[in-house]
């Protein structure tokens, strides 16, 4: 199985709760240095527990099953926390 098929393996065990809540994500591409680069997608790219529902459930899923993956990134979200956050809907 490719890098890309193991991801999408571990998304697969994460996209029926995402899509309960009208929401699902894409991988955007897979790095030479093994880093994930996500898109949320629906309802998740403006949900205000997307970074919890990355940072616990995407990003983990994805290095535990895919152990040489080193990072994952979303490319939509931004930390709230961040002064210069924007909402999906701000850009």
């Amino acid at each position: 199985m490719t890098l890309t098929e193991r991801v999408e393996q571990a998304l697969d065990t994460i996209r029926p709760y995402l899509e309960t809540d009208g929401g699902n994500v894409s991988i955007e591409e897979i790095t030479a240095d093994n880093v994930v680069r996500l898109k949320l997608l629906g309802a998740c790219a403006s949900c205000s527990m997307s970074i919890m529902t990355f940072k616990a459930g995407l990003e983990q899923a994805i290095k535990k099953a895919v152990p040489e993956i080193v990072a994952v990134e979303a490319i939509n979200i931004t930390d709230m926390n961040d002064p210069d956050a924007t909402t999906p809907n701000q850009l």
